[in-house]
């Protein structure tokens, strides 16, 4: 065997893993999804989803389309100099990557790449990936904080099952120290991430994995802490947009509940439900549209909170209407540009080697100009 191919070979036994997964989860998720459909009733979530009408899915679509725009700024600030984007450039690209990531199965291998194809126009595509890369950690950061808040919230305000109890508990010991070693080694730019990796694979284990998996954390290593050192002033902003991102989530979800409920809806319910949702997003990227596990992670925090019978599961419909919606924009802005997920996927393969190229180059002259 070419020892050139194998990593090519085992990238595509794993990809063909992953797609056996997806394919499993899906059903698996069309099945949860037919079950609380059948548990609430159809008349029931029928005449929630009319109440809400029209001209309330027209505000749902404004306020996840100044979601978007939040994370297109986030990512336009994340552009290293002397590269620029405008919001123009990053707005459809961000549209172009959710609607990817919503529709296939693994949609999240390919959605930063698709973002950085869709402005090679304006920048190099290597510069296109570090940037979506970077600005990806910040959303990570920041979502981390958004549930560990959002775990505590529930297990302090609310009485849940102690099995339950004690996974998030865990939940939020393991996010806590995550995010605390993510700040200090930033702060302090160590690779203790891509070192440890590097040793594991010298010491011959999960060598397939790590065959590749170290050279990628080094590589976001580096881009962030040049970021850091070149952009400090950068930080706060992109931060508080990525929080304004989980707020207007937040708002979506307060002004649904205020649409189909017949009491005031609690501020802190839509909270709690926004985070169990970016919860179930992340666990299940692998489920298009997250179909079932959205709505059994909405229907889980109605019951804890009192809400009505199927108000969660009613929410999470209408939210999938939303998502619905903005795929189809991407959809169209994807056929418009001519991308394919072959031409991205290759794209992105190609570009590895040099992007990590890049990444050293950039470590290095940071290095040089401390």
């Amino acid at each position: 065997m070419d020892p050139a191919s194998e990593p090519q070979q085992i990238s595509k036994k794993n990809i063909n893993r992953l797609k056996i997964i997806a394919i499993l989860l899906t059903i698996a998720g069309l099945a949860l999804f037919a079950y609380f459909v059948y548990a609430v009733g159809f008349s029931e979530i029928y005449d929630g989803v009319t109440r809400f009408g029209v001209a309330g899915f027209a505000v749902i679509l404004t306020i996840y389309f100044l979601r978007i725009c939040a994370r297109a700024y986030a990512w336009k600030l994340s552009v290293f100099e002397p590269y620029h984007l405008r919001l123009r450039d990053t707005v459809p690209a961000v549209m172009i990557g959710e609607a990817l990531s919503s529709t296939i199965p693994l949609g999240i291998l390919v959605s930063g790449t698709s973002k950085a194809v869709a402005v090679r126009k304006r920048v190099p595509l290597v510069v296109g990936l570090s940037s979506v890369a970077t600005e990806n950690l910040f959303y990570s950061f920041v979502t981390g904080i958004f549930l560990v808040l959002g775990a505590l919230t529930l297990i302090r305000s609310f009485a849940i099952d102690e099995g339950v109890e004690l996974t998030i508990n865990l939940l939020i010991a393991a996010l806590m120290i995550l995010m605390i070693l993510g700040v200090i080694m930033v702060i302090r730019q160590w690779h203790f991430a891509s070192e440890s990796l590097e040793w594991l694979y010298q010491k011959g284990f999960l060598r397939r994995l790590l065959e590749n998996g170290r050279l990628d954390v080094r590589l976001f290593e580096n881009f962030i802490y040049g970021f850091y050192r070149r952009y400090p002033n950068r930080f706060v902003p992109i931060c508080l947009l990525q929080a304004l991102y989980h707020c207007l989530g937040i708002a979506e979800v307060w002004y649904i509940l205020s649409r189909i409920s017949d009491s005031y809806p609690s501020l802190l319910n839509a909270f709690l439900l926004e985070s169990v949702s970016r919860l179930i997003t992340i666990l299940f990227k692998l489920i298009p549209f997250m179909i079932g596990v959205d709505e059994a992670g909405a229907q889980f925090v109605g019951q804890t909170v009192g809400m009505a019978a199927g108000v969660g599961v009613t929410i999470a419909i209408i939210r999938k209407g939303r998502i619905l919606f903005w795929t189809a924009v991407g959809m169209v802005l994807i056929v418009k540009r001519g991308l394919t997920v072959g031409e991205i996927a290759r794209e992105s393969r190609a570009q590895r080697p040099k992007y990590r190229h890049q990444s050293d180059r950039n470590s290095e002259d940071n290095d040089s100009q401390d």
